[in-house]
């Protein structure tokens, strides 16, 4: 028997601002699901690497470049497509919108970000794919320093807090994890201060970034 199964890559693009999640969206040209909103991605090219092709369907969709991306999983429901069988991995990352300037193009008809509590409807199963996503970028930060790209070069400690509160969905023991995060040793305390609201000056950090990529790239498992 004749098998006709098509590959697509999809990018679940999560954003970090100010205490909030948000995620990028295109709003589909063309059929299937024209006008209907959806996470970026498109068919895989011949010759074309995964990892190329995610890349480019992003640029492509939105104007976003982003070097990496990371392969959250295989979906290949039969029904999930209605063109036929269609598999597509699905890559996630996570950035500073105020990075980029979106640009909607090819299949595109306009490219948006969506606070992650206020989602429109999703075209195919995206809504599941998006699930999992999140899911996976919970867990991920619970053996994985998160933090280096989406918080200014110095920033008060509570900054920090936020981050972790808020990618996680749920309030942090604020001791715990304070005394957790300074025992990895990837915080280098400054001498400057800044004043948030009516509280004592705070002290600044920034991240010391040999120490930061070393044990984002190793791997260490922390409860918060």
């Amino acid at each position: 028997m004749k098998q006709s199964i098509k590959l697509t890559v999809d990018a679940v693009v999560f954003g970090y601002e100010e205490g909030e999640i948000s995620v990028l969206l295109i709003e589909r040209k063309y059929d299937p699901h024209q006008g209907a909103w959806a996470i970026p991605g498109g068919f895989v090219l011949e010759g074309e690497s995964l990892e190329d092709a995610v890349e480019r369907e992003l640029r492509e969709e939105t104007g976003v470049r982003i070097n990496y991306l990371e392969q959250l999983y295989t979906f290949g429901a039969p029904e999930r497509d209605p063109r036929g069988r269609v598999v597509t991995v699905a890559y996630f990352g996570l950035v500073r919108p105020t990075a980029f300037q979106l640009k909607a193009s090819t299949d595109a008809k306009e490219a948006q970000w969506f606070n992650i509590k206020e989602l429109p409807d999703l075209a195919f199963d995206h809504d599941y794919i998006l699930t999992a996503a999140i899911k996976r970028l919970q867990g991920k930060i619970t053996y994985e320093p998160i933090g280096f790209e989406l918080l200014d070069q110095k920033f008060p400690f509570s900054d920090l807090e936020k981050l972790y509160t808020t990618l996680l969905g749920r309030p942090i023991d604020r001791r715990n994890f304070r005394k957790k995060i300074k025992g990895l040793y990837i915080l280098d305390e400054l001498p400057e201060k800044v004043s948030k609201g009516s509280g004592r000056p705070a002290h600044l950090f920034q991240f010391n970034k040999e120490r930061y990529f070393k044990l984002k790239k190793e791997g260490i498992i922390f409860e918060i």
